[in-house]
């Protein structure tokens, strides 16, 4: 299968976990149910539960703009790499390198999946999905996120789902203790499963916060414009 059909199938799953990580506010409550990953069991009480939880959102929030390596991996086991910039508030972008047909970006306002190859813009209209009270603070989105415990005190995850709506199927976030990264947590990877049951896992690498970030760095090139790719 080549790159450009990889990341077709899992754009979304990538993007939706990235541009959580921009403005989650904080949930209510914690989860100990059997569909979060077996690596994660349940334990500690509420109490270590809550605390965790609000470090997690506390240090997200405390990110300005960051930059990191990503690697995208489908349940098939095909991994792709390239690099997430974010800048707060709710801007992303995910780059997979000069020689890939397919671009995902936020402007804040709205997810795109620009796809060069065949000259096409997909657009989610982020305010209208959980997406959009994940990417803005003022909202409340207490049922959408709740707390897995972990068995280890180094761990925190996170489950992001909408029972509402199942079709935007559900997210695991993992946050790992780092006295270097704001807040004192780092968000290392996620992983996506979509109501069809297809997982995608998202690993970070190489973070790098408070960097000077452009606006221009999320805009981009209608390709339905013009029949040539912009460089």
């Amino acid at each position: 299968m080549n790159i450009t059909n990889i990341l077709r199938r899992s754009a979304m799953a990538i993007a939706v976990g990235g541009t959580i990580a921009l403005g989650l506010s904080l949930p209510n409550g914690s989860h100990s149910g059997s569909d979060s990953p077996a690596r994660f069991a349940p334990s500690a009480t509420a109490q270590t539960n809550s605390a965790d939880l609000d470090r997690a959102v506390t240090a997200l929030r405390a990110i300005s703009t960051m930059r990191a390596d990503f690697a995208q991996t489908d349940r098939a086991g095909n991994t792709v790499p390239g690099v997430m910039t974010l800048k707060r508030p709710g801007k992303i972008r995910f780059d997979y390198g000069p020689d890939a047909d397919l671009l995902v970006v936020s402007n804040g306002r709205s997810l795109y999946m620009i796809d060069y190859e065949v000259n096409q813009v997909e657009r989610w209209p982020i305010r209208n999905s959980p997406l959009g009270a994940l990417l803005d603070p003022d909202r409340d989105v207490r049922q959408y996120g709740t707390l897995i415990p972990t068995t280890s005190s180094e761990v925190i995850s996170i489950e992001i789902r909408d029972p509402n709506k199942p079709e935007f199927g559900q997210m695991f976030m993992i946050f790992v203790r780092n006295p270097n990264a704001p807040g004192g947590m780092q968000l290392t990877h996620w992983v996506a499963q979509d109501a069809q049951n297809h997982r995608t896992t998202v690993r970070l690498s190489n973070h790098r916060y408070g960097i000077a970030v452009p606006n221009s760095t999320f805009e981009f090139r209608d390709p339905r414009r013009s029949s040539r790719r912009p460089r």
